[in-house]
């Protein structure tokens, strides 16, 4: 299992957000977010809003930096990905 993390470019509250997502597994993810300190509000279906000022350190703690399309891809592969239709 990986921790996938995209680049920040959501803009919302003065700061750009990127997603924190699991290739595999949603407990795995809620597991790794709450060792980062990430609260669980951040979670939405299946990923958590990361502020762009947390990328370093979640990629210390083991997670890998991707492009928005690898994460978007490897969500899907994984069959976590909850549609925008069905949110």
């Amino acid at each position: 299992m990986t921790i996938l993390v995209d680049t920040p470019m959501w803009p919302a509250h003065g700061r750009y957000w990127a997603h924190l997502v699991s290739d595999a597994d949603l407990e795995e993810l809620h597991a790794f977010a709450a060792r980062c300190q990430i609260p669980r509000r951040a979670f939405d279906l299946d990923h958590y809003d990361v502020p762009e000022e947390r990328i370093d350190a979640l990629v210390a703690a083991g997670a890998v930096r991707v492009t928005s399309g690898e994460l978007t891809r490897a969500l899907i592969a994984s069959g976590l990905r909850v549609r925008a239709k069905d949110r």
